[in-house]
């Protein structure tokens, strides 16, 4: 039994069968910390090969709703719900009320963000980075990355480079802690006032690097966000670049209707 036929395309059965243990993970049949049924089990329910297994645990395992364990098998993850991240996030009052926008944004969904800085220091701007700042491929920036947990599970890794001129003279920035409001709060307190952020998205396969650091399956969806953040004089002070576990994030914007 190698495919059965939907409408007019034929859907391979171990796609199917993927589907279908993906449904009972979202349904709560199958519960966070329950053992995925092993592949024996999966054969004598499915009546198919264990090849066919196989390949419809890579299925689910690129879902993001399982683990492997080594000599165990297949986990399913307690991964906590997801939340929303809109437009709103970046609002003045946010920072005028001392949060930075993931602590606003965890803090309005109930859950108990940590925020773990991971480097701070100058670096070369990469091609990419630099063309968004407006300086020289190469050229000296301030790079801080740091790693977002949300009720003790990661969630996020995000690096914002900064223009060596525009931070050179704000000592916070080079602090683990940046102060109330964060990175941003500390950009408009020295009068980098911001006019609008520019977001690009797009979903793809976790690699490998990025599967472990956020505890994702081999494979698992992410979401690759960049954003640049401009001032009133449409500079581009700090460019952020992060990847997001996709099973986590719920894109919410506002989008006006006039000219």
């Amino acid at each position: 039994m190698g495919t059965a036929v939907g409408g007019d395309r034929a859907v391979p059965r171990y796609v199917q069968i993927a589907e279908e243990i993906v449904q009972q993970i979202r349904a709560g049949a199958l519960k966070p910390g329950d053992m995925v049924p092993s592949e024996s089990e999966l054969v004598d329910r499915y009546g198919v090969s264990g090849g066919t297994i196989r390949k419809a645990m890579v299925e689910v395992r690129a879902s993001g709703l399982v683990e492997t364990r080594h000599g165990k098998g297949s986990l399913v993850k307690a991964r906590p719900p997801v939340r929303h991240r809109s437009s709103d996030r970046f609002r003045r009052s946010h920072r005028k009320g001392g949060k930075a926008a993931y602590l606003a944004e965890s803090e309005q969904a109930g859950a108990t963000a940590k925020v773990s800085v991971l480097f701070i220091g100058p670096a070369d701007a990469p091609d990419d980075i630099a063309e968004r700042l407006g300086v020289e491929s190469g050229a000296k920036v301030l790079a801080r990355r740091r790693l977002y947990f949300r009720n003790g599970t990661p969630v996020e890794t995000a690096t914002s480079y900064l223009p060596w001129d525009v931070v050179k003279d704000i000592p916070e920035l080079f602090s683990e802690n940046p102060g109330p409001g964060g990175i941003y709060a500390r950009l408009e307190d020295d009068g980098h006032v911001f006019a609008e952020f520019v977001e690009t998205l797009q979903a793809r396969p976790a690699s490998k690097a990025e599967s472990s650091e956020l505890a994702l399956s081999p494979g698992a969806p992410v979401i690759h966000l960049i954003r640049d953040a401009v001032t009133e004089e449409g500079r581009v002070v700090e460019v952020c670049d992060t990847l997001m576990a996709a099973d986590q994030f719920v894109f919410s914007y506002r989008i006006p209707a006039t000219d």
